[in-house]
């Protein structure tokens, strides 16, 4: 009977070896290589990739662990007519719900000025999207049928994003460029959104700081009840671009005529500076319908970049017209200033030495477009926004941007943050495929005393351990811990 016994407890010991192997080889088999779900408008595996290397702006995961997108590098971001928008928000990593009181009570506006890159332009919009806010984007006529369609397809999935009514043949340094903001501010005027202020992008502009940030920064006193248009009465060097006229060439360059110009209307004064700016409300409706302001406009119709002086001039503008002693002065305007606000950060060359130590991308027309060691430089300029990215050009230093930009906006909100917010997660560097820890207490249902329970207990335990340093896994996207241990607990 003692060797009957013995023989008994070798058997069930050898079965629970057995059961344990079969378990291990069913969840590498069935669990870790199953397919995860896919949607139908977006061309995309949607498996998870390794986070990006080299991204030294990003904080390090913790100990144990690795970082991995939540997407994939195949991801298209062509969108087909059919799309079905909650999917695509939710694949394309949307926010869709304010992260804070104080956002929701101050809306922004946004013109953003497009012509090529569709990616760039859309990890863009998403980086700078919130629900609260209004999104005016400027397709540029010139730009391909297919890439305008997808931009009108993308805006019909958000109430709060629609594409300019009317669209410029856009020419780099010409009025069309001027006219296209102008175009989109009416359209902005007209929206339901009561936007506080507009800030003006372009498709190869990012952020650095978050939509929290920039409510806060355009709250402080200084800025308050003023317009940022850094720049300063125009130096000598840079009035060929208003004393002569100069025209559009077939959409594609700005030439002089060699007629030179009368001077700019009611004795304003010009002044040089950036076309960026972050405008009041109001100033955007004195724009619009003030004489002055129309008078000047049309006065820089035929000028060299007018968009540099325009805004600019309006700003500092405050006197008495000599026709008909008509008081003029813009609302939040600023006299005083010079190159204050933080508008944008951009390596120029001639600035090499002095303001940066130089381009580790390429500089395009003089200015730099950003490769992944400029990125360490930018982030410490504190501006609103930098410029240039090109995803054909230099992909990795906007994937490392756009990673540490959103971990930033997340770190702030005060709302529960949706898995599919998150653009990266973290996962344990030596399990079977890596896969993300996001654990519910399912194994305690098996009995104690079963082979298959201990096993599903020690996975569950391994888990919890890991979730300690995990939080808010992307459960939806992955099997997770509480599947892999009700698996188990089956067998």
């Amino acid at each position: 009977m003692l060797q009957l016994g013995n023989t008994k407890c070798s058997f069930l010991f050898c079965l629970g070896i057995c059961i344990l192997a079969c378990s291990t080889i069913y969840m590498k088999a069935n669990i870790f290589n199953s397919p995860l779900p896919s949607t139908d408008f977006l061309n995309h595996t949607n498996q998870s990739t390794p986070a990006l290397k080299n991204c030294d702006i990003l904080p390090p995961a913790a100990p144990g662990f690795k970082c991995r997108r939540t997407d994939s590098k195949n991801i298209s971001y062509e969108t087909k007519p059919d799309a079905n928008c909650s999917l695509l928000q939710s694949d394309l990593h949307f926010i869709m719900a304010p992260l804070s009181k104080e956002e929701k009570d101050f809306p922004l506006a946004f013109i953003i000025i497009i012509h090529k890159e569709l990616e760039t332009f859309v990890r863009l919009l998403r980086a700078i999207y919130a629900p609260q806010n209004v999104y005016c984007i400027h397709i540029d006529a010139k730009a391909p049928e297919e890439y305008k369609t997808s931009v009108r397809t993308l805006s019909t999935c958000f109430p709060n994003v629609f594409v300019a009514s009317v669209n410029e043949k856009v020419t780099y340094a010409g009025f069309s460029r001027l006219q296209a903001d102008i175009n989109c501010m009416k359209d902005l005027v007209k929206s339901p959104t009561k936007w506080k202020r507009v800030i003006n992008l372009c498709g190869q502009d990012f952020p650095i700081q978050t939509n929290l940030e920039l409510v806060r920064y355009m709250q402080e006193p200084k800025w308050k009840d003023r317009n940022m248009t850094p720049g300063i009465k125009q130096p000598p060097t840079m009035k060929y671009r208003t004393e002569f006229q100069y025209e559009e060439v077939n959409g594609t360059h700005v030439a002089p005529k060699g007629q030179k110009k009368g001077p700019p209307p009611h004795s304003l004064t010009i002044y040089f500076g950036t076309a960026y700016y972050s405008l009041t409300r109001p100033f955007v409706e004195f724009v619009l319908k003030d004489k002055v302001a129309k008078d000047l406009l049309e006065w820089s119709r035929d000028t060299f970049s007018p968009d540099e002086h325009y805004w600019v001039t309006l700003n500092h503008m405050k006197g008495m017209s000599e026709h008909n002693k008509h008081e003029y002065e813009a609302p939040g305007n600023y006299v005083e200033g010079e190159w204050e606000g933080n508008v944008r950060a951009i390596k120029w060359r001639d600035q090499e030495g002095e303001a940066h130590q130089g381009c580790k991308g390429q500089y395009v027309r003089d200015i730099c477009v950003y490769g992944i060691d400029d990125l360490p430089w930018i982030i410490q300029t504190e501006n609103m926004f930098a410029n240039k990215f090109e995803t054909a050009s230099f992909p990795k230093a906007l994937e490392c941007m756009e990673l540490w930009h959103r971990q930033k906006v997340l770190q702030n909100a005060t709302v529960p943050i949706q898995p599919s917010w998150r653009l990266t997660t973290e996962v344990l560097i030596n399990s079977v495929n890596s896969i993300h820890f996001f654990c519910i207490p399912l194994a305690s249902r098996a009995s104690p005393a079963s082979p298959a329970a201990t096993s599903a207990l020690a996975v569950q335990s391994r888990c919890e351990a890991a979730n300690a340093r995990i939080t808010r896994a992307p459960a939806a996207h992955t099997p997770g811990c509480a599947g892999l241990a009700e698996r188990m607990r089956r067998l």
